[in-house]
Protein backbone atom coordinates (compact mmCIF):
# COMPACT_ATOMS: atom_id res chain seq x y z
CA UNK A 1 0.00 0.00 0.00
CA UNK A 2 2.94 2.55 0.38
CA UNK A 3 4.73 1.69 -2.94
CA UNK A 4 1.24 2.71 -4.19
CA UNK A 5 0.64 5.56 -2.14
CA UNK A 6 4.27 6.57 -3.57
CA UNK A 7 3.64 5.81 -7.13
CA UNK A 8 0.33 8.03 -7.04
CA UNK A 9 1.67 10.97 -5.02
CA UNK A 10 4.21 10.97 -7.90
CA UNK A 11 2.23 10.31 -11.17
CA UNK A 12 0.21 13.28 -9.57
CA UNK A 13 3.23 15.87 -8.67
CA UNK A 14 4.50 15.40 -12.08
CA UNK A 15 1.23 16.06 -13.79
CA UNK A 16 0.18 19.25 -11.97
CA UNK A 17 3.73 20.57 -12.49
CA UNK A 18 3.94 19.24 -16.19
CA UNK A 19 0.11 20.72 -16.84
CA UNK A 20 0.62 23.99 -15.20
CA UNK A 21 3.91 25.08 -16.79
CA UNK A 22 1.79 25.37 -20.08
CA UNK A 23 -1.33 26.80 -18.20
CA UNK A 24 -3.67 24.22 -18.01
CA UNK A 25 -5.50 24.13 -14.88
CA UNK A 26 -4.77 21.45 -12.26
CA UNK A 27 -8.32 19.40 -12.38
CA UNK A 28 -7.14 18.01 -15.72
CA UNK A 29 -4.43 16.67 -14.12
CA UNK A 30 -6.61 15.23 -11.11
CA UNK A 31 -8.60 13.76 -13.86
CA UNK A 32 -5.22 12.03 -16.14
CA UNK A 33 -4.04 10.96 -12.52
CA UNK A 34 -7.36 9.03 -11.69
CA UNK A 35 -7.11 7.13 -15.03
CA UNK A 36 -3.75 6.23 -15.10
CA UNK A 37 -3.79 4.85 -11.09
CA UNK A 38 -7.32 3.10 -11.85
CA UNK A 39 -8.48 -0.26 -12.83
CA UNK A 40 -7.66 0.80 -16.52
CA UNK A 41 -4.30 1.89 -15.89
CA UNK A 42 -1.68 0.75 -13.89
CA UNK A 43 -4.33 -0.46 -11.50
CA UNK A 44 -2.83 0.72 -8.32
CA UNK A 45 -6.43 1.25 -6.32
CA UNK A 46 -9.68 -0.16 -6.65
CA UNK A 47 -13.06 2.04 -7.15
CA UNK A 48 -14.65 1.11 -3.89
CA UNK A 49 -16.57 2.42 -1.11
CA UNK A 50 -13.61 4.93 -0.04
CA UNK A 51 -13.28 6.96 -2.94
CA UNK A 52 -16.84 6.90 -4.02
CA UNK A 53 -17.30 8.91 -0.98
CA UNK A 54 -14.48 11.21 -1.42
CA UNK A 55 -15.76 11.84 -4.79
CA UNK A 56 -19.26 12.45 -3.54
CA UNK A 57 -17.64 15.16 -0.76
CA UNK A 58 -16.25 16.60 -3.89
CA UNK A 59 -19.52 16.86 -5.74
CA UNK A 60 -20.99 18.29 -2.45
CA UNK A 61 -17.98 20.97 -1.98
CA UNK A 62 -18.64 22.11 -5.23
CA UNK A 63 -21.68 22.88 -5.20
CA UNK A 64 -21.28 24.87 -2.02
CA UNK A 65 -18.81 27.11 -3.23
CA UNK A 66 -20.97 27.62 -6.73
CA UNK A 67 -23.54 28.46 -4.07
CA UNK A 68 -20.99 30.78 -2.17
CA UNK A 69 -19.93 33.05 -5.02
CA UNK A 70 -24.15 33.79 -4.93
CA UNK A 71 -25.74 36.61 -3.52
CA UNK A 72 -28.82 38.71 -4.03
CA UNK A 73 -26.97 42.02 -4.09
CA UNK A 74 -24.27 40.46 -6.63
CA UNK A 75 -27.12 39.26 -8.92
CA UNK A 76 -28.61 42.42 -8.57
CA UNK A 77 -26.07 44.79 -9.43
CA UNK A 78 -25.13 42.68 -12.49
CA UNK A 79 -28.93 41.07 -13.90
CA UNK A 80 -29.02 42.63 -16.97
CA UNK A 81 -25.38 40.96 -18.01
CA UNK A 82 -26.07 37.68 -16.15
CA UNK A 83 -30.31 37.06 -17.45
CA UNK A 84 -29.45 38.86 -20.50
CA UNK A 85 -26.22 37.43 -22.15
CA UNK A 86 -26.12 34.23 -20.21
CA UNK A 87 -29.35 33.30 -20.65
CA UNK A 88 -28.78 34.02 -24.27
CA UNK A 89 -25.46 32.12 -24.80
CA UNK A 90 -27.15 28.99 -22.99
CA UNK A 91 -30.16 29.01 -24.79
CA UNK A 92 -28.48 29.56 -28.93
CA UNK A 93 -25.44 26.85 -27.89
CA UNK A 94 -28.79 24.09 -26.92
CA UNK A 95 -30.89 25.45 -29.54
CA UNK A 96 -28.02 24.18 -31.96
CA UNK A 97 -26.98 21.43 -30.13
CA UNK A 98 -29.93 19.81 -29.83
CA UNK A 99 -31.41 19.19 -33.72
CA UNK A 100 -27.73 17.27 -33.83
CA UNK A 101 -27.73 14.99 -30.86
CA UNK A 102 -31.48 14.22 -32.20
CA UNK A 103 -30.46 13.35 -35.73
CA UNK A 104 -27.79 11.40 -34.72
CA UNK A 105 -28.98 9.47 -32.19
CA UNK A 106 -31.66 7.33 -30.65
CA UNK A 107 -32.08 8.86 -27.68
CA UNK A 108 -35.58 10.28 -26.52
CA UNK A 109 -36.84 13.99 -26.98
CA UNK A 110 -36.03 14.74 -23.94
CA UNK A 111 -33.14 13.10 -23.09
CA UNK A 112 -31.40 14.82 -26.37
CA UNK A 113 -32.82 18.36 -24.31
CA UNK A 114 -30.76 17.35 -21.24
CA UNK A 115 -27.64 16.74 -22.72
CA UNK A 116 -28.14 19.82 -25.06
CA UNK A 117 -28.70 21.64 -21.46
CA UNK A 118 -25.61 20.10 -20.06
CA UNK A 119 -23.30 20.22 -22.60
CA UNK A 120 -24.11 24.58 -22.94
CA UNK A 121 -22.57 24.66 -19.81
CA UNK A 122 -18.74 25.53 -19.43
CA UNK A 123 -16.02 24.47 -16.63
CA UNK A 124 -16.12 27.36 -13.77
CA UNK A 125 -13.43 26.57 -11.82
CA UNK A 126 -10.87 26.34 -15.08
CA UNK A 127 -12.33 29.79 -16.69
CA UNK A 128 -11.84 31.80 -13.92
CA UNK A 129 -8.47 30.58 -13.08
CA UNK A 130 -7.59 30.66 -16.66
CA UNK A 131 -9.34 34.60 -16.43
CA UNK A 132 -6.96 34.64 -13.45
CA UNK A 133 -3.70 33.74 -14.73
CA UNK A 134 -4.12 36.42 -17.82
CA UNK A 135 -5.17 38.79 -15.21
CA UNK A 136 -8.53 39.60 -17.27
CA UNK A 137 -10.74 38.92 -14.45
CA UNK A 138 -11.24 42.66 -14.15
CA UNK A 139 -11.30 43.59 -17.83
CA UNK A 140 -15.10 44.04 -19.52
CA UNK A 141 -14.54 40.89 -21.38
CA UNK A 142 -13.91 38.66 -18.15
CA UNK A 143 -16.57 40.45 -16.55
CA UNK A 144 -19.15 39.09 -19.44
CA UNK A 145 -17.47 35.61 -19.05
CA UNK A 146 -18.05 35.72 -15.14
CA UNK A 147 -21.77 36.50 -15.84
CA UNK A 148 -22.17 34.38 -17.99
CA UNK A 149 -20.96 31.27 -16.01
CA UNK A 150 -22.85 32.70 -12.96
CA UNK A 151 -26.14 31.97 -14.98
CA UNK A 152 -25.19 28.98 -16.01
CA UNK A 153 -24.92 27.98 -12.33
CA UNK A 154 -27.82 29.29 -11.55
CA UNK A 155 -29.88 27.80 -14.11
CA UNK A 156 -28.33 24.51 -12.36
CA UNK A 157 -31.14 24.36 -9.51
CA UNK A 158 -33.79 24.05 -12.11
CA UNK A 159 -32.16 21.43 -14.00
CA UNK A 160 -31.47 19.15 -10.87
CA UNK A 161 -35.01 19.62 -9.70
CA UNK A 162 -35.66 18.64 -13.34
CA UNK A 163 -33.73 15.37 -13.33
CA UNK A 164 -37.02 12.87 -12.86
CA UNK A 165 -38.55 14.84 -16.03
CA UNK A 166 -35.59 14.44 -18.30
CA UNK A 167 -34.68 10.55 -16.75
CA UNK A 168 -38.54 9.46 -18.32
CA UNK A 169 -39.87 9.03 -14.23
CA UNK A 170 -42.11 12.11 -15.06
CA UNK A 171 -44.18 12.94 -17.99
CA UNK A 172 -45.87 15.97 -16.49
CA UNK A 173 -43.84 18.47 -17.48
CA UNK A 174 -46.06 21.15 -16.81
CA UNK A 175 -46.53 20.48 -13.01
CA UNK A 176 -43.29 20.10 -12.97
CA UNK A 177 -42.31 23.61 -13.98
CA UNK A 178 -44.71 24.68 -11.60
CA UNK A 179 -42.82 22.77 -8.91
CA UNK A 180 -39.62 24.21 -10.05
CA UNK A 181 -41.17 27.89 -9.98
CA UNK A 182 -42.46 27.23 -6.24
CA UNK A 183 -38.91 25.26 -5.06
CA UNK A 184 -36.96 28.37 -6.32
CA UNK A 185 -39.23 30.65 -4.61
CA UNK A 186 -38.31 28.69 -1.45
CA UNK A 187 -35.18 28.81 -1.29
CA UNK A 188 -34.93 32.11 -2.07
CA UNK A 189 -37.27 32.82 0.99
CA UNK A 190 -35.11 30.28 2.61
CA UNK A 191 -31.86 32.50 2.04
CA UNK A 192 -33.27 35.31 3.12
CA UNK A 193 -34.66 33.95 6.36
CA UNK A 194 -32.67 31.33 7.14
CA UNK A 195 -29.27 33.12 6.64
CA UNK A 196 -30.24 36.97 8.31
CA UNK A 197 -32.41 34.95 11.79
CA UNK A 198 -30.39 32.12 12.22
CA UNK A 199 -27.72 31.26 10.22
CA UNK A 200 -25.67 34.78 11.05
CA UNK A 201 -26.18 34.62 14.87
CA UNK A 202 -24.75 30.87 14.81
CA UNK A 203 -21.81 32.05 13.53
CA UNK A 204 -21.60 35.14 15.41
CA UNK A 205 -21.71 32.88 18.54
CA UNK A 206 -19.27 30.41 16.98
CA UNK A 207 -16.72 32.77 15.47
CA UNK A 208 -16.45 34.58 19.12
CA UNK A 209 -14.88 30.88 20.13
CA UNK A 210 -12.17 32.56 18.06
CA UNK A 211 -11.87 28.52 16.77
CA UNK A 212 -10.89 27.45 13.09
CA UNK A 213 -12.14 24.41 13.85
CA UNK A 214 -15.42 24.99 15.04
CA UNK A 215 -16.04 27.51 12.03
CA UNK A 216 -14.71 24.43 9.80
CA UNK A 217 -17.01 22.36 11.40
CA UNK A 218 -20.33 24.68 10.76
CA UNK A 219 -19.25 25.21 7.30
CA UNK A 220 -19.30 21.16 7.10
CA UNK A 221 -22.19 20.43 9.35
CA UNK A 222 -24.37 23.46 7.53
CA UNK A 223 -23.28 21.55 3.88
CA UNK A 224 -24.28 18.04 4.83
CA UNK A 225 -27.90 18.93 6.95
CA UNK A 226 -28.87 20.96 3.64
CA UNK A 227 -28.14 17.83 1.56
CA UNK A 228 -29.68 15.62 3.72
CA UNK A 229 -32.91 17.57 4.09
CA UNK A 230 -33.34 17.84 0.07
CA UNK A 231 -31.94 14.19 -0.59
CA UNK A 232 -34.87 13.15 1.92
CA UNK A 233 -37.45 15.76 -0.10
CA UNK A 234 -36.07 13.31 -3.20
CA UNK A 235 -34.24 16.30 -4.93
CA UNK A 236 -30.18 15.70 -5.51
CA UNK A 237 -27.94 16.43 -2.52
CA UNK A 238 -25.66 18.43 -4.69
CA UNK A 239 -28.95 21.20 -4.36
CA UNK A 240 -28.47 20.86 -0.93
CA UNK A 241 -25.18 22.13 -0.62
CA UNK A 242 -25.27 24.62 -2.97
CA UNK A 243 -28.27 25.93 -1.14
CA UNK A 244 -25.32 25.61 1.93
CA UNK A 245 -23.32 28.22 0.02
CA UNK A 246 -25.89 30.78 -0.91
CA UNK A 247 -27.12 30.74 2.79
CA UNK A 248 -23.55 31.51 3.74
CA UNK A 249 -22.98 34.39 1.53
CA UNK A 250 -25.72 36.15 2.84
CA UNK A 251 -23.53 36.92 6.39
CA UNK A 252 -21.09 38.62 6.82
CA UNK A 253 -18.73 35.95 7.84
CA UNK A 254 -18.96 34.60 3.68
CA UNK A 255 -15.16 35.85 2.76
CA UNK A 256 -13.89 34.34 5.79
CA UNK A 257 -15.50 31.13 4.77
CA UNK A 258 -14.38 31.20 1.51
CA UNK A 259 -10.62 31.78 2.58
CA UNK A 260 -10.99 28.66 5.45
CA UNK A 261 -12.87 26.69 3.59
CA UNK A 262 -10.86 26.72 -0.07
CA UNK A 263 -7.77 24.16 0.78
CA UNK A 264 -10.03 21.68 2.21
CA UNK A 265 -12.59 22.10 -1.03
CA UNK A 266 -9.92 21.96 -3.73
CA UNK A 267 -8.66 18.53 -1.60
CA UNK A 268 -12.07 17.24 -2.12
CA UNK A 269 -12.83 18.17 -5.38
CA UNK A 270 -9.34 16.59 -6.62
CA UNK A 271 -10.54 13.59 -5.00
CA UNK A 272 -14.23 14.11 -6.94
CA UNK A 273 -11.75 13.85 -10.44
CA UNK A 274 -9.86 11.53 -9.15
CA UNK A 275 -12.21 9.06 -8.89
CA UNK A 276 -13.90 10.30 -12.15
CA UNK A 277 -11.02 9.58 -13.72
CA UNK A 278 -10.90 6.08 -12.17
CA UNK A 279 -14.24 5.29 -13.11
CA UNK A 280 -14.00 6.52 -16.42
CA UNK A 281 -14.46 2.97 -18.97
CA UNK A 282 -10.88 3.16 -21.08
CA UNK A 283 -11.18 -0.07 -22.98
CA UNK A 284 -14.78 1.54 -24.35
CA UNK A 285 -13.11 4.83 -24.95
CA UNK A 286 -10.45 3.64 -27.19
CA UNK A 287 -13.06 0.65 -29.18
CA UNK A 288 -14.99 4.14 -30.00
CA UNK A 289 -12.56 6.66 -30.35
CA UNK A 290 -14.24 7.90 -33.42
CA UNK A 291 -17.43 9.17 -31.88
CA UNK A 292 -14.93 11.24 -29.47
CA UNK A 293 -12.85 12.61 -31.27
CA UNK A 294 -15.85 13.52 -33.58
CA UNK A 295 -18.11 14.94 -30.71
CA UNK A 296 -15.50 16.82 -29.49
CA UNK A 297 -14.75 18.47 -32.20
CA UNK A 298 -18.25 19.05 -32.82
CA UNK A 299 -18.69 20.35 -28.85
CA UNK A 300 -16.37 22.64 -29.26
CA UNK A 301 -17.19 23.89 -33.22
CA UNK A 302 -20.74 24.32 -32.17
CA UNK A 303 -20.02 26.21 -28.61
CA UNK A 304 -17.97 28.53 -30.21
CA UNK A 305 -20.33 29.68 -33.30
CA UNK A 306 -22.92 30.19 -31.04
CA UNK A 307 -21.37 32.02 -27.96
CA UNK A 308 -19.66 34.39 -31.06
CA UNK A 309 -22.89 35.23 -32.45
CA UNK A 310 -24.23 35.87 -29.36
CA UNK A 311 -21.72 38.31 -28.39
CA UNK A 312 -21.73 40.03 -32.00
CA UNK A 313 -25.39 40.30 -32.10
CA UNK A 314 -25.24 41.76 -28.58
CA UNK A 315 -22.84 44.12 -28.97
CA UNK A 316 -19.65 42.78 -28.30
CA UNK A 317 -16.25 43.81 -30.15
CA UNK A 318 -14.93 40.80 -32.48
CA UNK A 319 -11.88 40.68 -30.31
CA UNK A 320 -13.80 40.33 -27.33
CA UNK A 321 -16.69 38.05 -28.68
CA UNK A 322 -13.92 35.61 -30.43
CA UNK A 323 -11.71 35.66 -27.07
CA UNK A 324 -15.34 34.54 -25.12
CA UNK A 325 -16.25 31.87 -27.73
CA UNK A 326 -12.98 30.15 -27.20
CA UNK A 327 -12.67 30.15 -23.29
CA UNK A 328 -16.47 29.18 -23.19
CA UNK A 329 -16.20 26.65 -26.08
CA UNK A 330 -15.61 23.36 -23.28
CA UNK A 331 -18.45 21.59 -21.32
CA UNK A 332 -18.01 21.86 -17.35
CA UNK A 333 -18.14 20.36 -13.91
CA UNK A 334 -21.83 20.49 -14.15
CA UNK A 335 -21.92 17.98 -16.79
CA UNK A 336 -20.23 15.30 -15.39
CA UNK A 337 -21.96 16.15 -12.42
CA UNK A 338 -25.33 15.16 -13.83
CA UNK A 339 -23.82 12.39 -15.53
CA UNK A 340 -21.85 10.88 -12.35
CA UNK A 341 -25.51 11.90 -10.73
CA UNK A 342 -27.70 9.71 -13.17
CA UNK A 343 -25.29 7.13 -12.47
CA UNK A 344 -25.08 6.52 -8.82
CA UNK A 345 -29.17 7.45 -8.93
CA UNK A 346 -29.38 4.82 -11.65
CA UNK A 347 -31.51 7.00 -13.76
CA UNK A 348 -31.08 5.90 -17.44
CA UNK A 349 -31.98 8.89 -19.38
CA UNK A 350 -29.37 7.87 -21.59
CA UNK A 351 -27.67 4.82 -22.56
CA UNK A 352 -24.69 3.79 -19.87
CA UNK A 353 -22.05 3.77 -22.91
CA UNK A 354 -23.56 7.01 -24.25
CA UNK A 355 -22.98 8.90 -20.48
CA UNK A 356 -19.60 7.47 -21.14
CA UNK A 357 -18.89 8.72 -24.15
CA UNK A 358 -20.06 12.45 -23.25
CA UNK A 359 -17.70 12.18 -20.19
CA UNK A 360 -14.95 11.57 -21.87
CA UNK A 361 -15.93 14.28 -24.67
CA UNK A 362 -16.52 16.55 -21.43
CA UNK A 363 -13.23 15.96 -19.43
CA UNK A 364 -11.34 16.13 -22.98
CA UNK A 365 -12.73 19.49 -23.90
CA UNK A 366 -11.92 20.50 -20.39
CA UNK A 367 -7.60 20.50 -21.45
CA UNK A 368 -8.32 21.82 -25.05
CA UNK A 369 -9.17 25.19 -23.73
CA UNK A 370 -6.31 26.07 -22.93
CA UNK A 371 -4.44 25.03 -25.78
CA UNK A 372 -6.87 27.10 -28.00
CA UNK A 373 -6.01 30.37 -25.87
CA UNK A 374 -2.17 29.56 -26.63
CA UNK A 375 -2.59 29.51 -30.57
CA UNK A 376 -5.18 32.07 -29.88
CA UNK A 377 -2.01 34.56 -28.29
CA UNK A 378 0.65 33.13 -30.96
CA UNK A 379 -1.43 34.43 -33.17
CA UNK A 380 -1.87 37.93 -32.20
CA UNK A 381 1.58 38.15 -30.68
CA UNK A 382 2.45 37.47 -34.81
CA UNK A 383 0.43 40.12 -35.51
CA UNK A 384 -1.78 38.02 -37.88
CA UNK A 385 -5.07 39.06 -35.88
CA UNK A 386 -6.06 41.91 -33.30
CA UNK A 387 -2.40 42.73 -33.33
CA UNK A 388 -3.27 46.50 -31.83
CA UNK A 389 -6.35 45.05 -29.14
CA UNK A 390 -5.87 45.13 -25.96
CA UNK A 391 -8.25 43.88 -23.09
CA UNK A 392 -10.41 47.26 -21.74
CA UNK A 393 -10.74 47.42 -18.08
CA UNK A 394 -14.11 46.86 -16.40
CA UNK A 395 -16.48 50.15 -16.06
CA UNK A 396 -16.73 49.91 -12.37
CA UNK A 397 -19.68 52.00 -12.60
CA UNK A 398 -22.68 51.16 -10.67
CA UNK A 399 -20.43 48.28 -9.02
CA UNK A 400 -18.53 47.98 -5.95
CA UNK A 401 -15.47 50.09 -5.75
CA UNK A 402 -12.56 49.25 -4.81
CA UNK A 403 -11.21 50.72 -1.69
CA UNK A 404 -8.73 53.43 -1.80
CA UNK A 405 -7.45 52.63 1.74
CA UNK A 406 -7.42 49.42 3.72
CA UNK A 407 -7.46 49.29 7.98
CA UNK A 408 -6.88 46.24 9.43
CA UNK A 409 -8.26 45.95 12.62
CA UNK A 410 -11.22 48.34 14.22
CA UNK A 411 -10.77 48.83 17.66
CA UNK A 412 -10.84 52.22 19.05
CA UNK A 413 -7.82 53.51 16.99
CA UNK A 414 -8.86 51.54 13.73
CA UNK A 415 -12.60 53.10 14.54
CA UNK A 416 -10.66 56.69 14.33
CA UNK A 417 -8.83 55.96 11.50
CA UNK A 418 -12.60 55.00 9.59
CA UNK A 419 -13.63 58.40 10.61
CA UNK A 420 -11.21 60.17 9.32
CA UNK A 421 -11.05 58.68 5.81
CA UNK A 422 -15.39 59.41 5.97
CA UNK A 423 -14.65 62.93 6.85
CA UNK A 424 -11.87 63.44 3.67
CA UNK A 425 -14.30 62.00 1.23
CA UNK A 426 -11.63 58.24 0.96
CA UNK A 427 -13.06 55.25 0.63
CA UNK A 428 -12.25 52.83 2.75
CA UNK A 429 -12.64 48.83 4.22
CA UNK A 430 -11.96 47.87 7.74
CA UNK A 431 -11.59 44.50 8.83
CA UNK A 432 -11.62 42.84 11.98
CA UNK A 433 -12.38 39.57 13.60
CA UNK A 434 -14.57 41.15 16.57
CA UNK A 435 -18.13 40.54 16.08
CA UNK A 436 -19.09 43.11 18.52
CA UNK A 437 -17.15 45.65 17.06
CA UNK A 438 -17.98 44.59 13.42
CA UNK A 439 -21.86 45.19 14.95
CA UNK A 440 -21.10 47.98 16.44
CA UNK A 441 -19.42 49.74 13.63
CA UNK A 442 -21.52 49.04 11.18
CA UNK A 443 -24.91 49.95 12.95
CA UNK A 444 -23.11 53.18 13.37
CA UNK A 445 -22.38 53.33 9.36
CA UNK A 446 -18.80 52.51 8.83
CA UNK A 447 -17.75 50.14 6.01
CA UNK A 448 -16.30 47.27 8.64
CA UNK A 449 -16.21 43.55 7.64
CA UNK A 450 -15.60 40.45 9.23
CA UNK A 451 -12.26 38.87 8.24
CA UNK A 452 -8.61 37.45 9.26
CA UNK A 453 -6.23 40.52 8.48
CA UNK A 454 -3.70 38.01 8.82
CA UNK A 455 -5.41 35.79 5.66
CA UNK A 456 -3.52 36.78 1.86
CA UNK A 457 -7.21 35.62 0.45
CA UNK A 458 -9.56 37.64 2.66
CA UNK A 459 -7.64 40.83 2.08
CA UNK A 460 -7.20 40.33 -1.67
CA UNK A 461 -11.27 39.75 -1.60
CA UNK A 462 -12.11 43.01 0.18
CA UNK A 463 -9.76 44.99 -2.21
CA UNK A 464 -6.26 44.83 -1.84
CA UNK A 465 -4.38 45.77 -4.80
CA UNK A 466 -1.18 45.89 -5.96
CA UNK A 467 -1.76 49.11 -8.23
CA UNK A 468 -5.23 50.19 -6.84
CA UNK A 469 -4.87 50.62 -2.78
CA UNK A 470 -3.62 53.64 -1.98
CA UNK A 471 -2.25 53.02 1.67
CA UNK A 472 -2.48 49.96 4.15
CA UNK A 473 -3.18 50.95 7.70
CA UNK A 474 -2.77 48.39 9.93
CA UNK A 475 -4.34 49.18 13.35
CA UNK A 476 -4.07 46.01 15.24
CA UNK A 477 -3.11 46.46 18.87
CA UNK A 478 -1.14 42.98 19.07
CA UNK A 479 2.74 43.40 17.75
CA UNK A 480 2.85 39.79 16.66
CA UNK A 481 -0.50 40.11 14.94
CA UNK A 482 0.62 43.21 13.46
CA UNK A 483 3.85 41.88 11.96
CA UNK A 484 2.19 39.15 10.59
CA UNK A 485 -0.37 41.11 9.02
CA UNK A 486 2.23 43.20 7.59
CA UNK A 487 4.20 40.10 5.60
CA UNK A 488 0.84 39.55 4.35
CA UNK A 489 -0.10 42.63 2.64
CA UNK A 490 3.90 42.78 1.79
CA UNK A 491 3.43 39.76 0.00
CA UNK A 492 0.12 40.76 -2.16
CA UNK A 493 1.07 43.97 -2.72
CA UNK A 494 4.58 45.11 -1.83
CA UNK A 495 4.81 48.58 -2.65
CA UNK A 496 1.53 49.54 -1.71
CA UNK A 497 2.88 51.84 1.67
CA UNK A 498 1.89 50.54 5.05
CA UNK A 499 1.24 52.41 8.33
CA UNK A 500 1.17 50.52 11.32
CA UNK A 501 0.40 51.21 14.95
CA UNK A 502 3.20 50.37 17.46
CA UNK A 503 3.48 50.80 20.84
CA UNK A 504 7.05 51.91 21.58
CA UNK A 505 10.20 52.42 19.38
CA UNK A 506 11.47 48.34 19.37
CA UNK A 507 8.18 47.34 17.83
CA UNK A 508 8.49 50.30 15.55
CA UNK A 509 12.10 48.74 14.30
CA UNK A 510 11.01 45.68 13.79
CA UNK A 511 8.02 46.99 11.85
CA UNK A 512 10.31 48.94 10.12
CA UNK A 513 12.53 46.16 8.96
CA UNK A 514 9.38 43.99 7.30
CA UNK A 515 8.72 46.56 5.30
CA UNK A 516 6.71 49.53 6.96
CA UNK A 517 6.71 52.65 5.34
CA UNK A 518 5.84 54.24 9.16
CA UNK A 519 5.11 52.64 12.26
CA UNK A 520 3.99 55.05 14.84
CA UNK A 521 4.70 54.23 18.63
CA UNK A 522 1.17 54.94 20.84
CA UNK A 523 3.14 56.59 23.76
CA UNK A 524 5.76 58.57 21.93
CA UNK A 525 2.93 59.81 19.68
CA UNK A 526 0.45 60.92 22.81
CA UNK A 527 3.62 63.03 24.35
CA UNK A 528 3.82 64.70 21.53
CA UNK A 529 0.12 65.45 21.19
CA UNK A 530 0.48 66.19 25.19
CA UNK A 531 3.75 69.03 24.40
CA UNK A 532 2.36 70.49 21.43
CA UNK A 533 -1.03 71.40 23.20
CA UNK A 534 1.36 72.82 26.24
CA UNK A 535 3.48 74.39 24.00
CA UNK A 536 1.11 76.02 22.06
CA UNK A 537 -0.71 77.39 25.09
CA UNK A 538 3.02 79.02 26.65
CA UNK A 539 3.00 80.82 22.97
CA UNK A 540 5.31 78.96 20.62
CA UNK A 541 4.09 79.37 17.01
CA UNK A 542 2.37 76.64 15.23
CA UNK A 543 4.94 76.49 12.45
CA UNK A 544 7.89 76.15 14.86
CA UNK A 545 5.90 73.27 17.08
CA UNK A 546 5.41 71.44 13.60
CA UNK A 547 9.01 71.96 12.33
CA UNK A 548 9.98 70.31 15.41
CA UNK A 549 7.66 67.13 15.81
CA UNK A 550 8.24 66.46 11.93
CA UNK A 551 11.95 66.88 12.59
CA UNK A 552 11.59 63.83 15.39
CA UNK A 553 9.54 61.92 13.23
CA UNK A 554 11.15 62.22 10.10
CA UNK A 555 14.81 60.73 11.52
CA UNK A 556 12.17 57.68 12.65
CA UNK A 557 12.46 58.99 16.69
CA UNK A 558 16.42 58.42 16.91
CA UNK A 559 17.18 61.14 18.92
CA UNK A 560 14.24 59.86 21.39
CA UNK A 561 15.89 56.30 20.77
CA UNK A 562 18.30 56.60 24.53
CA UNK A 563 15.17 57.67 26.70
CA UNK A 564 12.47 55.69 25.49
CA UNK A 565 13.97 53.03 23.98
CA UNK A 566 11.13 50.61 25.89
CA UNK A 567 8.74 53.17 26.73
CA UNK A 568 4.91 51.41 26.74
Amino acid sequence: MPLSFLMFFGILFVLVCMLRAVRIGALVAFLAAGVLSGPFGLNLFEMNQTWQLLGDMGILFLWFNIGLEINMSRLWSMRKTIFGLGASQVLMVAIMLFPVLFGITRWSVLGCIMVALILAMSSTSEDLQLLSDRNELNTNVGNQTFSILLFQDLLSIPILAMLPVFAGKSFDLGATAIDVVVLSLLLIISVVFVGRFILNPLLKRVVKLKSREALLLTVMLNIVIWATVLDMMGLPVGLGAFLAGMLMSETIYRHQISAEISPYSMLFLAFFFIALGMGLNVPLLLEKWQYVLVGLAGLVFVKFMALFMVSRVRGTILPDATFMALILSQGGEFGLLMLQTMKSAGINAIPMNSSEILTAIIILSIMTTPVLLAIYDFLRRRGWIFATYRPRSLDRSGLEVNPSVVILGFGRVGEIVAKLMEKNGVSYVAIDMDVNAIVRGRENGYNVVFGNCKNGEVLTNFGLHPRKTDAVIIALDNAESAKDALLTVKSIAPRVKVYVRARNLAECKILRKHGAFRAMPETIETAFILGFRALHHMGFSDAKLHSVLNELRDSDYSELDNSVRLVG
